[in-house]
């Protein structure tokens, strides 16, 4: 019996180089890289500290732009969005989960979590709803009145995450998810991305220094001196 058909790649990079200007000297931080992530894969992206990892993912994220080459998400060449377009299309498409959470101290866990949906047309009721889903997604319904102060470094996380999922985006881009927590509640978050992969076909790309949670994705990728190694090809 043969396999069914592969996903289609929900991303395309060729030939990006990422340069940056420190006084008179150009800094390469990525330098020809080609990469294809297909719809419903867990990626992560490893390599040292100073590889591009950070770069890519703000690249891949629409944060930044490349120097050269082409960026495609959907069939969309991001690279070639307006400033305008392009905040548009990343609040549509693009979920962020921080390494340290990134939440607003003055605003409970729910309204921390509609804050991406400010940003669209819906109506304060639907918003609500989508709030109380993502929370629900995330085990935490019964903190969703709490501030960031009265939750651990663990549910503040699962905040974050909920917030990066309550637009359901294309994409769920995560940078060091577990960098900040220990080992138990680094362990309940890459249970959560898991879940989130494989329960709800999220297409997910995590930046990690951390061979236990590289283990958790469908397949690595390792950059190293803004190259990627022969691993990586998809």
């Amino acid at each position: 019996m043969d396999s069914p058909p592969l996903p289609p790649p929900i991303l395309i990079i060729e030939a990006v180089e990422k340069q940056f200007r420190r006084g008179t000297e150009t800094l390469h931080i990525l330098q020809g890289i080609d990469l294809q992530v297909r719809r419903g894969e867990f990626v992560a992206l490893m390599g040292p500290s100073g590889s591009g990892k950070t770069t890519l993912l703000n690249l891949i994220g629409g944060l930044d732009r490349p120097s050269r080459g082409r960026v495609a998400i959907d069939d969309q060449r991001i690279d070639q969005l307006s400033d305008r377009r392009l905040a548009a299309w990343r609040a549509r498409h693009v979920g962020f989960v921080f390494q340290l959470y990134n939440l607003l101290p003055v605003l409970t866990a729910d309204r921390n979590v509609e804050l991406p949906l400010l940003l669209t047309s819906l109506n304060k009721a639907r918003r609500r709803q989508q709030v109380a889903l993502a929370l629900r997604v995330v085990g935490l319904t019964d903190r969703a009145r709490h501030y960031p102060r009265q939750l651990s470094g663990g549910e503040q996380q699962r905040v974050g995450i909920a917030r990066a999922i309550v637009t359901d985006p294309t994409l769920l881009l995560c940078d060091e998810p577990t960098g900040d927590l220990d080992r138990k509640s680094g362990d309940d978050i890459l249970d959560l991305l898991q879940a989130l992969n494989r329960d709800h076909g999220k297409t997910i790309i995590m930046v990690t220094h951390d061979p236990h949670a590289s283990a958790r994705a469908t397949r690595t990728i390792y950059l190293n001196k803004g190259q990627l190694s022969a691993t990586a090809v998809a």
